[in-house]
């Protein structure tokens, strides 16, 4: 690789599994200058929109800088002997099941192992499940039950040699912007097709050549149809074919199946059916919307199956791809971090691999049987089963389903470890003991992307206050419950070469995971590891898997699967007449801890949201900027309506960020029921039933601070700025002293204020000053208010005389909204310029503006707002 200056770092970035190159530079003041590495296989320098905002990512506010026991800080010492003296008493109480360790996919490799290894190996319980049970595990269970192994077949290269490209249930140019910019990358240069599969229009359908708004569910039907379609029309790979076994059941299992399901007409099916067919090239994209289901890993299946029946895998621009979405998703399911699974992708359920792994760590146990998944593992908690859990960098009081339940359960839990950067979360707020964590800017390690890319993680940042990094907090641990030996490592490049050894054995065994010729990378090598794509052995490099028809099952042959449509364990009526699907925004990650950092990032959407269907809105009487109230049989919502199209009449869309940190009331996970797959133990978060009603607010309320403020009201979403804060509200019930109530929400007793009131009409509008600088403003109204938010939001700090008027003066244009985050371009500059300045395609708006030229997730954005002017230019 090309060197970079003296002080420069390669690392990797922390959001989804494309796994970007980044180079950073300290800029000695605790933060640093952060850009794409030119250099790296995964993103050739580019960033999407959340990895160039990294820099506003990093600093000490809110982080977790020393051990806490009840609330109170405590040394490390006391902290550890407390977590090993709590979960050893329990397991010699209860048993080794009656504990658990739920992990994440922001963890490292080395973390994942280390805590695989004391779980499974050493505590002696397959109780360890990470959230990534809740993105990926009907893709681990579809590749196993085809493959043998949890192996992905081919490589990211493959996206720019495939002449037709398939998206199924993943919006790619918004939740892995990278891979989309490639995609268009290779449909400029050499034209090949895109379709888009998913109920919603999203912005991935931008520029697609053909899209197929399915109904939620039915992806198994669809691809049946065009497994009849492959047999129908001469499409099977005969010679291929020997490899593999299951096809005259498939095909039984495919005519008997009802396209009809997925609500999509002959004419679109035949199209996608006759581009499939008629394409040697194809690469099938698929992500949460495939997995995120009752029957995610039977739809997995259905897309293996035609990729195995036209031998249109492991070969160059051919196969199906599964797409993380987290940094280190892969590499959690290569350590075995998932409850159902062993270390180097061996089996839980074999003795031969258990004793193998056994005999490598020395251990005085293993588990023998699988450990509660993730959905499994909480109730077990609720229940008192597990009386000692340990949470490392997740929150699943707001992400898993059933939010509500699951918080109960963690609050009611005898003991409660979290480990963490910040206590300010609503799963750490539940914690008995708070660990200080590392971040991802001070971590040394290694990370798997997508297209098993293994690519180092490095220190950038020092590591602040007591903070330790998670291999390390687990390890002393382990030491602490008495397995010194077993857990002495010195630092990662150890645990590495540890792990490496082990996948060795594991390739003895004919596992697809194999590095072992990396077993003896000495600490210099490891600190200079270039990205490298597994398997690493004496024979084997990288590349593509299943070109030769061999495969991991036990007699080598790709084996297809029967399988049939189900519809959502949910089922819509009278009662909860809306489907609800949940997802990603483009701007933000999981539950916000890192990107609501970022005051750019949180212009684009700054508060939660519900997209529903113009027709929809009209018969529940919502209208534009209304608050809609949502119920399922597990929770309760209030979000902002978005009206649109994107959405099919009665199906609703929430994004899945905001928590009760930032906006109580939209914690979307609290409406999803725990339906999980049979064979993976996937929630079904993509499919909820709910009723909808407009939100009869009392009051409503728009306000800006300076420093953090506690809001007030039924609903409230707070968002960083530039400047400091802003916040939405609304209440039902009344306010009889708004001025109170401000100084309340501010924490400014004793600030000047400027007040305007009209309690006839409910409106109220304040402002609070310190000589001569705005402190904050609060914006009442009866009716959604009605001012320039995003001006206001940059007043905080300034001589702002002219705040109450809510808007801009008239010689200072209002930006509006952000629309384009990378560069920081509103909605009303990029108007203006479409508009005043006949910019009529988004290259032209992308040379004038800098709008969507740098991860172009914005464009699809861009493209809508030219459109809605080309009618009014037309009638002018």
């Amino acid at each position: 690789m090309e060197r970079v200056g003296a002080g420069t770092i390669r690392t990797t970035c922390p959001y989804c599994g494309v796994g970007c190159g980044v180079l950073m530079e300290p800029d000695g003041k605790g933060g640093a200058r952060v850009k794409g590495d030119p250099e790296h296989p995964a993103n050739y320098g580019r960033l999407c929109s959340k990895g160039s905002a990294l820099a506003e990512t990093l600093g000490l506010q809110g982080r977790l800088l020393s051990p806490q026991v009840d609330g109170q800080d405590t040394d490390w010492d006391s902290a550890l002997d407390l977590v090993a003296s709590r979960f050893a008493r329990t397991v010699a109480e209860h048993g080794p099941d009656s504990v658990a360790f739920y992990v994440s996919g922001q963890l490292l490799t080395e973390d994942y192992y280390v805590a695989n290894k004391l779980m499974k190996g050493f505590i002696g319980s397959a109780n360890i499940d990470t959230n990534s049970r809740l993105c990926m595990a009907s893709t681990v269970a579809g590749h196993k039950r085809a493959f043998g192994t949890d192996t992905v077949p081919g490589t990211f290269e493959d996206l720019e040699e495939a002449d037709l490209i398939v998206l199924v249930g993943s919006n790619l140019a918004w939740c892995h912007p990278v891979l989309y910019q490639r995609i268009l990358a290779a449909r400029k240069k050499r034209g090949p097709r895109l379709v888009v599969i998913d109920p919603r229009r999203t912005a991935s359908c931008d520029g697609a050549d053909l899209h197929l708004p399915v109904k939620p569910g039915s992806d198994v039907a669809l691809f049946n149809r065009l497994f009849v379609e492959i047999y129908e029309g001469g499409a099977l790979d005969q010679a291929f074919l020997s490899h593999t076994t299951g096809f005259d059941a498939t095909l039984a299992a495919a005519y008997a199946d009802d396209v009809t399901q997925t609500g999509l007409d002959e004419a679109t099916i035949r199209a996608f059916c006759g581009l499939w067919l008629g394409t040697e090239k194809v690469v099938t994209i698929f992500s949460q919307g495939v997995n995120q289901s009752s029957s995610g890993s039977d739809k997995v299946n259905a897309i293996l199956n035609c990729h195995l029946a036209t031998g249109r895998i492991g070969k160059p621009g051919c196969g199906p791809f599964s797409v993380t979405g987290q940094p280190n998703a892969m590499g959690g399911r290569e350590v075995g971090g998932l409850a159902n699974m062993l270390a180097c992708h061996l089996d839980l359920e074999d003795a031969a691999h258990r004793a193998a792994v056994r005999d490598f760590w020395q251990a005085p146990v293993i588990a023998d049987q699988a450990g509660l998944k993730a959905v499994d593992m909480f109730r077990a908690v609720g229940d008192g089963r597990i009386r000692a859990l340990w949470i490392i960098h997740t929150n699943p009081a707001v992400s898993m389903p059933d939010a509500d339940r699951v918080r109960a359960a963690i609050a009611g839990c005898d003991f409660v470890v979290v480990s963490d950067i910040t206590g300010a979360t609503d799963t750490a707020r539940l914690a008995d003991v708070l660990l200080p964590a590392a971040a991802w800017a001070e971590k040394e390690g290694t990370v798997t992307n997508s297209d098993r890319i293994i690519s180092r993680q490095r220190a950038v940042l020092p590591i602040p206050g007591q903070a330790r990094p998670d291999w390390d907090i687990l390890a002393e641990v382990g030491r602490r419950m008495g397995w010194g030996a077993a857990f002495d490592y010195a630092n990662a490049a150890e645990i590495f070469r540890e792990y490496a050894a082990l996948s060795g054995i594991a390739g003895g065994f004919g596992r697809d995971f194999d590095i072992s010729g990396l077993k003896d990378l000495s600490d210099s090598g490891y600190a200079a590891l270039q990205p490298t794509r597994w398997p690493v052995t004496d024979g084997r490099a990288g590349g593509r898997f299943f070109a030769d028809g061999r495969f991991f099952t036990p007699d080598g042959k790709g084996r297809m699967l029967p399988v049939s449509w189900k519809p959502p364990a949910a089922k819509t009526g009278k009662r909860y007449p809306y489907r609800l699907n949940t997802g990603r925004i483009r701007d933000q990650w999981h539950t916000m801890t890192r990107t609501a950092l970022s005051p750019r990032l949180s212009a684009h959407l700054a508060e939660p949201f519900v997209e529903i269907h113009p027709a929809d809105a009209l018969q529940l009487g919502v209208r534009p900027a209304d608050l809609v109230a949502l119920d399922s049989p597990a929770g309760q919502a209030i979000l902002r309506a978005r009206i649109t199209d994107t959405v099919q009449p009665g199906e609703l869309f929430a994004p899945m960020h905001w928590t009760g940190e930032n906006a109580p009331s939209a914690r979307i996970d609290a409406l999803v029921s725990p339906v999980t797959d049979p064979v993976s133990g996937q929630p079904e978060s993509k499919a909820a039933v709910v009723a909808a009603r407009r939100f009869a607010a009392g009051w409503y309320g728009f306000a800006i601070s300076l420093q953090p403020m506690r809001p007030t009201g039924d609903y409230w979403a707070l968002a960083r700025t530039r400047a400091g804060y802003r916040a939405e509200l609304a209440g039902s019930g009344p306010v009889p002293d708004w001025e109170a109530e401000a100084r309340r929400i501010f924490n400014l007793p004793q600030a000047e204020v400027q007040m305007v009131e009209d309690r006839g009409r409910g409106i109220a509008r304040l402002a609070f000053h310190h000589k001569g600088r705005l402190l904050a403003a609060l914006f009442i109204a009866a009716e959604p208010v009605a001012v320039m938010r995003d001006y206001l939001a940059t007043l905080p700090g300034e001589d702002a005389p002219g705040v109450l008027s809510g808007a801009s003066p008239a010689d200072l244009p209002d930006p509006g909204p952000t629309l384009c985050s990378c560069f920081g371009v509103g909605v009303n500059t990029i108007l203006a310029a479409i508009e005043g300045d006949g910019l009529m395609t988004v290259e032209a708006v992308g040379a004038a503006l800098q709008a969507g030229t740098n991860c172009g997730s914005c464009r699809a954005e861009i493209g809508a707002l030219i459109d809605r002017a080309r009618p009014r230019e037309a009638a002018e």
